[in-house]
């Protein structure tokens, strides 16, 4: 198809808002992660046609074939949707045949703790020279205000060669594409709240791609929510999950005080936790994972140094968090002193390597920081999780373990639950061990003298 026909497919943002309530838009996701497939399957269900997009050729195989490679989405919701409407491609030559892509890229931090834009940079240099008049680019990764704006437009519009502009203050037709930021709203292994049910936060760059973007979640989402600008949606994000780091690095620095005081933390969370207003729960632990809490804090926090703003409360929030799995070390030291033992050439095991119970996700989990360092103080570590058959290497880890069986505890010195799964028999781990540090409160009600709470 000509650059001309493939342009004159959609030539405003009304064309495309009418084939978007119309189900004959074609929908595209950049990135078949823990983001991207569900949002992609769920375009499935409401039978718009769907391309998902990867760089990883055994996603790509996988997914074609109607396998699943993240335990939540069974393989027949795959299935299904191959049954469908919804293919796997890695030819990013696909975007020109699309009406809408939606990115969902990774966005971690570097070395630094700085932004890692790489990856949407990268998204945006393979889909530039793709792009046709009409189109609605949509960002879902998590990042700093202004990343849309500065980031990504700038490389969509020099990229292409067609001389396309985004759409800016009241175009909505001509030789632009229009551009929005939605961000993700993704909680892995929570099944209480159906996707669909998870309101949108939706911020163009113009009132024509807002309404755009607005058509098209609403589409598959009972509740949109229009801001004024992709900065604003921007910043929704990180208000979300920098108010949950700020309040669970408040929770964790009271469980600190309370171990000095011997008090019970939890026992204080749940009393707390009566008061009808005012007051909701966090709860204390090793560390923070996932791919949003731990990192959100510092892209604020990088982002304000340029309008000469120090953020110092989240930045201190980020360094309680961070410090957290170095206190379940020391603990585990602590603990192994007192039974007259050295942490060098104990034998611990550690159980759970996921960031949260019961998913399969490694991204930021604190129990990769905890292995690692029990193992630089010189024990003999051993793993177990029964989302992981073995862990490899990883941007912050080089583990290549194994995982080990829950079989023959009494052999080690000492048992550290890192992730409370729940198929995990609590009561038969403490019996069976010589000493159990339990970093989540998974062993409360058991009464044995062999359980350090930490």
């Amino acid at each position: 198809m000509s650059t001309t026909s493939r342009a004159a497919t959609i030539v405003s943002a009304h064309d495309l808002r009418a084939k978007i309530q119309a189900r004959t838009a074609k929908i595209g996701i950049v990135g078949m992660g823990y983001v991207g497939l569900p949002l992609a399957l769920l375009f499935s269900e409401r039978d718009f046609s769907v391309t998902g997009l990867d760089i990883d050729p055994d996603k790509v195989k996988s997914l074609n074939e109607g396998k699943s490679y993240i335990y939540r989405i069974p393989e027949t919701e795959i299935s299904r949707a191959r049954a469908r409407n919804f293919a796997a491609s890695d030819d990013y030559r696909r975007v020109a045949e699309l009406d809408v892509i939606v990115i969902c890229v990774p966005t971690p931090l570097n070395e630094y703790r700085e932004p890692d834009l790489g990856a949407i940079q990268s998204t945006a240099r393979a889909i530039a020279p793709h792009l046709r008049a009409g189109q609605l680019i949509i960002l879902e990764s998590t990042t700093y205000p202004g990343t849309t704006e500065e980031v990504l437009v700038p490389i969509l519009e020099s990229g292409n060669p067609s001389g396309l502009t985004a759409a800016r203050f009241g175009a909505d037709s001509g030789n632009v594409f229009f551009v929005a930021f939605s961000p993700e709203r993704e909680d892995p292994g929570n099944d209480t709240v159906a996707r669909s049910d998870i309101p949108k936060v939706v911020g163009g760059l113009n009132a024509a791609a807002s309404a755009a973007a607005d058509a098209l979640y609403s589409s598959i989402f009972n509740r949109t929510v229009p801001v004024s600008s992709p900065a604003a949606a921007e910043m929704t994000k990180l208000l979300e999950n920098i108010y949950r780091c700020v309040n669970i690095a408040l929770v964790n620095e009271l469980k600190l005080l309370c171990l000095r005081m011997g008090i019970d933390i939890w026992e204080v969370i749940e009393a707390a936790k009566t008061k009808p207003f005012g007051f909701h729960p966090f709860y204390p632990g090793p560390g923070l994972g996932g791919h949003c809490i731990p990192v959100d804090p510092f892209y604020l926090s990088w982002k304000a140094k340029e309008w000469d703003f120090h953020a110092r409360f989240i930045e201190l929030a980020g360094e309680i968090n961070t410090a957290m799995p170095y206190h379940v070390v020391d603990s585990v030291t602590g603990a192994l002193n007192r039974h007259k033992k050295a942490l060098r050439g104990s034998k611990v095991l550690v159980l759970g390597l996921a960031y949260k119970k019961d998913i399969d996700d490694l991204r930021e989990s604190p129990s990769l920081t905890i292995i690692e360092e029990l193992q630089r103080r010189g024990a003999d570590v051993s793993y177990n999780d029964p989302y992981f058959p073995r862990v490899g290497r990883g941007r912050k880890y080089n583990l290549h373990m194994q995982c080990t069986p829950l079989e023959n505890l009494e052999q080690y010195d000492c048992v550290v639950i890192v992730t409370d799964h729940s198929n995990y028999d609590y009561k038969k781990i403490v019996a069976e061990s010589q000493l159990v540090v339990d970093t989540r409160n998974a062993t409360r009600g058991i009464n044995s003298e062999n359980i350090v709470h930490c």
